[in-house]
């Protein structure tokens, strides 16, 4: 276990040398997150307040979404493994003597908690600096932060080993671009990104419940916002766990088929 930390430090320690490019995206979400408020506050006034969300509770979910986007989404997927699959140079990391796959997932996790740390500070202190309208909200109670904390755990747990099923399912082809559109383009709608899953119509709601794309950062954000609670709450970090080994396993084996039919060309 002690390699496959190094190999997340290595990555955190690289990742947290791009404080520019932190700094220009932290524009960008602040600005996105409050035309979100906006447009949600909008909706609000003109349902009369009947929204399937608390309207400060949405809010928070904004913010939470923006300071914390790069733990919780798929389609900023590591360009250099994808680059490594397909030009060869995965020839260098066989020999390595480690397991690729605890390897690259150590390096996923460490790029993207380097780039949460960057951005998640600077967006939380403007949010809780908005005007009251679109200010973020502190947790409802200390046992809800610390579930928030756990379950934000496990969903950074769910997105990184759903990318590393992407990462394994583009050896089978000869261009990563497909599965990459499809796969996280699906991803964004379906784990909350775009609207709060509590939106979605409930015929539709309970299939999207049975994928784990539901247990990512809905989870966390809801738990913290209190728009999920009681035993809806514990059911979903049963799924959250149960989604996380689902995963992992289907990871692997997905490796170890990848493994035997790896042909590296030239020489």
């Amino acid at each position: 276990m002690k390699k496959y930390y190094c190999f997340l430090k290595l990555r955190f320690a690289a990742g947290i040398q791009y404080r520019m490019a932190s700094v220009t995206a932290l524009t960008t979400q602040l600005i996105w997150g409050l035309m979100e408020c906006l447009a949600y506050k909008a909706i609000a006034e003109a349902s009369g307040g009947n929204l399937p969300m608390n309207y400060s509770s949405i809010v928070s979910y904004i913010w939470l979404k923006e300071a914390l986007l790069a733990l919780c989404n798929t389609w900023a997927a590591d360009n250099d493994l994808f680059a490594m699959i397909t030009n060869g140079d995965i020839a260098y990391e066989l020999c390595r003597p480690v397991s690729i796959y605890s390897m690259w997932l150590s390096r996923t996790v460490g790029a993207r908690i380097a780039e949460a740390v960057m951005r998640c500070i600077p967006v939380l202190l403007c949010a809780f600096l908005m005007p009251k309208a679109y200010r973020m909200s502190l947790p409802v109670n200390g046992a809800s932060f610390l579930l928030f904390l756990l379950t934000l755990f496990l969903a950074l747990g769910i997105t990184v080993t759903f990318c590393m099923i992407v990462y394994m399912l583009c050896f089978f082809t000869l261009s990563p671009q497909g599965w990459r559109m499809v796969l996280t383009g699906a991803v964004e709608f379906l784990s909350g990104n775009l609207i709060p899953l509590p939106f979605f119509p409930k015929k539709y709601l309970f299939l999207v419940e049975m994928s784990p794309f539901a247990y990512m950062q809905n989870v966390p954000f809801r738990i913290y916002s209190g728009d999920l609670a009681g035993g809806e709450m514990y059911q979903c970090i049963f799924k959250q766990i149960f989604w996380l080994a689902a995963l992992m396993f289907f990871g692997i084996v997905l490796w170890k088929q990848a493994e035997k039919r790896i042909v590296i060309q030239g020489g």
